[in-house]
């Protein structure tokens, strides 16, 4: 697979990458071993980036992650987010309990990041959600004394506004960005995408797929399990879906002209954005993440780009991308 550069730091990685939170949490049941058997294939496609967080889980997929990719770590970049307050309910169970970046905080997450990963370094560490009570600045400052300490390579954060990207890329070099970002969720191209092409950040869109709606697999919530994160977010009402397939429908028409599967255009069109746009999309079989690897060798004209955006408008969308809970978590 190509590979891209994330800005203008020295993380070289595959233009598409894997964002791995859906093995296990959110997204219903997990299976160890298929993800593992899914890690180990995505390497083999020339997947070199994964993505990951303390608080997935919390906790086990970091474990699942830094076990599976153990045999090839040297060919691999592992991402990973810290933030979030992560409270003890029992013997074996946690709970997020807010958001938690004070700099003692993210001492600890590294620290047990390193552990559960099983790593020396963190190659990529994001902050997961600003947190108000601590001035980016201060935040960065701990990021950037890591890295100093060898403890971490490059420095990102996720889903934060354009002025908190400038004030943080001031104290220490960011080397990524990640946000939501598909043709569902355009948001990123008003004020961050072009405030991180400016400074030479790299831009991380999670959730590419629309959070799987745009591969055309989800028809209906009840094709959702009743554990599934998804039944808690708007855009995936009874009511919202149905309205939203007619964009997936149209989608697929296109795609069937290009030899190509809805999702596999979707991730053509992001990696159309700009050469330092690295999609992470989530996957948990073999096909998906064989499928995913493929769309990068998809070449769209201007024709093509017109097509896809035209028969998916952004103010179209029917429902919030989260519920407000979630939104409210987001720095704009």
């Amino acid at each position: 697979m190509k590979t891209r550069r994330l800005g203008n730091s020295d993380l070289s990685v595959s233009a598409v990458g894997l964002g791995c939170m859906g093995m296990s949490f959110a997204y219903g049941g997990s299976d160890d071993a298929r993800s593992v058997r899914t890690l180990h294939r995505a390497v083999e496609l020339g997947v070199t980036l994964f993505d990951t967080a303390e608080v997935y889980g919390p906790f086990i997929n970091e474990e699942l992650v830094g076990r599976a990719l153990k045999p090839m770590r040297d060919k691999v970049v592992i991402a990973t987010k810290f933030g979030f307050r992560i409270r003890a309910e029992g013997e074996g169970v946690a709970r997020m309990a807010g958001v938690d970046s004070r700099p003692s905080h993210i001492r600890e997450a590294v620290e047990g990041s390193l552990r559960r990963l099983g790593v020396e370094t963190i190659d990529l560490l994001y902050q997961h959600r600003l947190d108000p009570a601590v001035p980016i600045e201060e935040v960065v400052g701990e990021m950037a004394t890591l890295v100093a300490e060898g403890k971490v390579r490059a420095l990102g954060l996720s889903e934060v506004g354009s002025s908190t990207i400038r004030r943080a890329h001031a104290v220490h070099p960011i080397a990524a960005v990640q946000s939501e970002y598909s043709l569902w969720s355009r948001e990123p191209e008003a004020d961050v995408l072009p405030v991180c092409r400016e400074l030479g950040i790299g831009f991380v869109p999670y959730s590419p797929l629309g959070r799987g709606a745009l591969t055309g697999a989800i028809r209906t919530r009840d094709a959702l399990a009743s554990d599934d994160f998804r039944r808690r977010v708007p855009r995936f009402d009874e009511a919202n879906l149905a309205a939203n397939l007619a964009q997936v429908d149209a989608l697929e028409r296109i795609a069937a002209t290009k030899n190509a599967s809805a999702a596999q255009l979707a991730l053509a069109w992001l990696l159309h954005q700009g050469d330092a746009i690295v999609p992470i999309p989530g996957a948990r079989q073999l096909a998906h993440v064989e499928a995913n690897a493929a769309a990068a060798d998809i070449v769209l004209t201007a024709t093509d780009l017109k097509a896809i955006e035209a028969a998916t408008p952004a103010d179209a969308v029917a429902g919030a991308r989260y519920g407000a809970g979630e939104l409210a978590l987001i720095d704009r």
